[in-house]
């Protein structure tokens, strides 16, 4: 069944968006805007994403590529963070909206690091190095959702998924699933628009 998404991308990334958009295995319905939204209220900007593009979809699809990151400033990722903020919230006639991130190939060694030795529980964890340097806030917050007393989170303790493109491409509509069926679990009741 098709889904509903919307693509949050940075410009430089444009060609990776393509990809989505044009590959004929991939079964959703495009919602992403191809042009920005011209103003300098942020507030209008926000409002205006989640009535007319993110209200419609049930599936963010974030491209997390060298740009994307926290870490470039406020200005540089205004759009990226009001598009993750649109598919965060839950309110009436919007609801909040799955997040899929997919990390590009530039950004494998930035992100997924060796497994470490925990001194908590004695067990090994791979660690994702999901912080402001290599995303942004609104994404790592929803992906690390703090647990009290634990050293690692489950699948379960997540609300943004996260894939590598090539396993993405490999099977794209069971990611956007997963994303899909994040707007219904638990912890989406943990999730936080504003970080």
């Amino acid at each position: 069944m098709a889904r509903k998404c919307f693509i949050s991308f940075k410009k430089e990334d444009e060609d990776f968006k393509l990809k989505v958009q044009n590959n004929p295995v991939i079964d959703i319905l495009d919602y992403s805007l191809n042009e920005a939204i011209d103003s300098g209220d942020e507030e209008y900007i926000i409002r205006k994403l989640r009535e007319e593009y993110i209200s419609k979809c049930t599936v963010l699809i974030h491209l997390i590529g060298e740009k994307s990151s926290e870490n470039l400033g406020k200005e540089e990722q205004k759009y990226i963070k009001r598009e993750l903020m649109a598919a965060l919230y839950d309110g009436e006639e919007n609801s909040k909206s799955g997040i899929l991130g997919i990390v590009l190939p530039s950004m494998y060694t930035k992100i997924y690091k060796d497994s470490i030795l925990c001194k908590n529980c004695g067990k090994s964890h791979t660690v994702l190095a999901i912080n402001n340097s290599t995303t942004i806030k609104e994404f790592n917050y929803n992906y690390f959702i703090p647990q009290e007393g634990k050293c690692s989170w489950s699948e379960d303790d997540r609300y943004c998924v996260l894939v590598k493109w090539d396993d993405f491409i490999n099977a794209p509509n069971d990611y956007i699933e997963i994303a899909f069926k994040k707007r219904t679990s638990p912890i989406s009741s943990k999730t936080k628009v504003r970080v």
